[in-house]
């Protein structure tokens, strides 16, 4: 089809707002195709919903345009991933704004006839929350709490159609920065909007590209940074996989603002869904001319490259990421020079992540002080976040910067599951530390700011929440073990310091830890902190130090006591066979803790809950009567 001009493109924006207005008059049947829904069997669920409709002649339509004679039409498609993880599967059904949940593909017969048919609500498939059911879901709590700016279409348009993206705006920005802005104007509107980078260190996105705008050089590129790596967090995932044309549509005007040609999305492999709608997204973007050469009959060229990863953490780092691009080995490099003047192929690069690009369209297209209008002056804007752990409520959700903790975790997420007490919600992936669950804490704002001052840092955006029975020393090996795994090995710091930090963790854990030990932790993530070559190695710490800052007493229950409570109740105690027992009490003597009682010749028993695990009962049974077994 011939290339898009200026022009044509607003007549086919006339005509996809039209389309769209029908569509919305019609039944609209919205599958959730995020990765969690699809691995639930959604994709089962859309395709047995179009063949009922085609048992019964019903006319069906997939795409935004489509050609039909009949005046009633469903629109059955799939959208990106609505958030609410632990309902899926989910189905939305417009215009009358049902949201049915853990839904199967048996069910589809039914939907269609009560539902899409008869506008009949089957209660069994709703929401239900303290015996109230809430069929509709910005009447959710989960959902009617939180404020989706970028998460806004993820969940209520087809992913795969570009034509429904441009009817909601889509693309709109982009014309304007490119016919209506200067490259100065561009920056200018970033920097007033306070965009600060969502991938974790909040740098100002306008400043980084008004210096990559500034430099003279052949070549200059956008690169974003796809490779979400850390454990809980699949923010960035859901956007490139539920409107990846945002990602492409801010790629495109960071590239008219820094005279920039050429754009990279790193993506993990491990997001092969996230990977074909890009393409798709690229694909379609070229096939109307709103990527490639001479955009919308302008003298401005881009073109956007996928290029996927091979799964090492380290990508996640700039210079790391470009090498990895570069066809290197993914490695950190020396800074400075700084990624805008010697990024990729040692050109000038603006380098932002997923998340940080999808907010750009909306900055252009409503003006910097409705940026503004949400969030906080330091930080302004809204930011998506990944609640996973110990939570009632699951899933993505997205609220204003500075929205507390407790917000958050216990209105959103809806408490602590099991009526569990709070105790702790690991922030920012493995380099974001772990708050405690003090009121000082829980009512803190999260923004760049406020998190510093707890030894904290938003990062990805990932929120792991712990509660009483999380021990914390166990929380701060597992992160130290993941960060250990990850590192690229080219510091001496990072790859011997949490080697060694891992070491001492394992040590404290098996309860042979001394005093020492803390000191000799904070001091080896004092120097790892100061001297790591790049950012990751540099916030690999900070779990171990928030949690012996905020969680002291749990580590000094290893090292003193010798007995950790909660480690106590999930690890096996030794148990004694009666058969076997005959009460020569060698193992009550040799017992440190004295746990073991019982009268001579008679069996023995063990107090599960004075037992520590030392195994010194085991071995000196002379009859082989105590062996480790699950406490039942």
């Amino acid at each position: 089809m011939p290339k898009l001009t200026r022009e044509s493109f607003h007549v086919l924006q006339s005509n996809a707002k039209n389309a769209l207005r029908l569509s919305e008059q019609q039944t609209s049947v919205l599958i959730c195709a995020g990765t969690g829904c699809i691995a639930g069997g959604s994709l089962k669920i859309y395709e047995n919903l179009k063949a009922e409709c085609e048992k019964r002649n019903l006319n069906v339509y997939v795409g935004l345009f489509h050609e039909s004679d009949e005046e009633e039409s469903i629109h059955i498609k799939m959208s990106g991933c609505h958030g609410f993880c632990e309902m899926g599967p989910l189905v939305h059904i417009e215009p009358l704004g049902v949201m049915y949940i853990h839904v199967k593909p048996e069910d589809c017969q039914e939907i269609l006839e009560k539902t899409v048919l008869g506008g009949e609500i089957i209660d069994r498939l709703v929401y239900h929350l303290d015996g109230v059911a809430y069929p509709k879901q910005e009447d959710i709590p989960f959902y009617k709490l939180q404020h989706r700016v970028v998460l806004e279409n993820c969940g209520k348009s087809d992913a795969e159609d570009i034509r429904e993206y441009i009817a909601k705006g889509g693309y709109a920005a982009f014309e304007k920065a490119l016919f209506d802005m200067t490259d100065v104007d561009i920056c200018n509107a970033i920097v007033d909007s306070g965009l600060r980078g969502r991938g974790g260190g909040g740098f100002p996105a306008g400043r980084k590209w008004d210096s990559v705008r500034r430099f003279k050089a052949p070549q200059k590129y956008v690169v974003c940074n796809g490779d979400e790596g850390d454990p809980g967090a699949f923010m960035d995932r859901s956007v490139m996989e539920g409107n990846p044309h945002s990602v492409l549509e801010g790629m495109l005007i960071a590239g008219r603002a820094a005279g920039c040609t050429e754009g990279y999305i790193y993506v993990r492999a491990e997001y092969p869904l996230a990977v074909n709608r890009l393409k798709a997204a690229i694909a379609n973007a070229e096939e109307l001319g709103l990527l490639g050469e001479n955009i919308l009959g302008s003298d401005f060229s881009f073109r956007i490259h996928v290029n996927r990863g091979a799964g090492a953490f380290v990508c996640g780092e700039g210079s790391a990421l470009t090498a990895s691009i570069e066809g290197n080995r993914g490695m950190p490099r020396v800074k400075p020079p700084r990624t805008v003047e010697h990024g990729l192929w040692a050109q000038p690069t603006i380098l932002n992540n997923v998340e940080t690009f999808a907010n750009v369209p909306l900055i252009i297209r409503n003006g910097a002080a409705w940026y503004r209008s949400i969030g906080t002056g330091n930080s302004p804007g809204t930011k998506a976040f990944a609640l996973t752990g110990n939570v009632n409520n699951t899933g993505l959700i997205e609220v204003p910067m500075g929205t507390t903790l407790r917000k958050i975790i216990f209105d959103i997420g809806g408490g602590i599951k099991n009526g569990k007490k709070f105790k702790a919600v690991q922030i920012g992936g493995p380099s974001g530390g772990c708050c405690c669950a003090s009121a000082e804490h829980l009512d803190l704002p999260l923004d760049f700011d406020s998190l510093k001052k707890i030894g904290a840092m938003i990062g990805s955006g990932g929120l792991v929440v712990m509660d009483e029975d999380n021990c914390m020393v166990e929380v701060a090996r597992f992160f130290m073990r993941f960060t250990q795994n990850e590192s690229c090995g080219k510091c001496v710091p990072c790859r011997e310091g949490t080697k060694r930090m891992l070491e001492i963790l394992d040590r404290i854990l098996a309860n042979e830890g001394t005093l020492e030990d803390l000191d000799l932790l904070e001091e080896l993530a004092d120097t790892i902190t100061n001297t790591a070559l790049c950012g990751l190695g540099q916030s690999a710490c900070k779990p171990v130090q928030s949690t012996l800052r905020y969680f002291r007493d749990e580590y000094l229950r290893h090292v003193v006591d010798h007995h950790c409570p909660i480690c106590n109740k999930e690890k096996p105690h030794p148990v004694i066979d009666a058969d076997k027992c005959k009460g020569c009490g060698k193992c009550r003597k040799t017992c440190p803790m004295e746990a073991i009682s019982g009268s001579p010749k008679q069996v023995h028993t063990i107090d599960p809950e004075k037992c520590v695990n030392c195994g010194a009962c085991v071995s000196s049974c002379p009859f082989g009567a105590i062996a480790a077994s699950k406490e039942g």
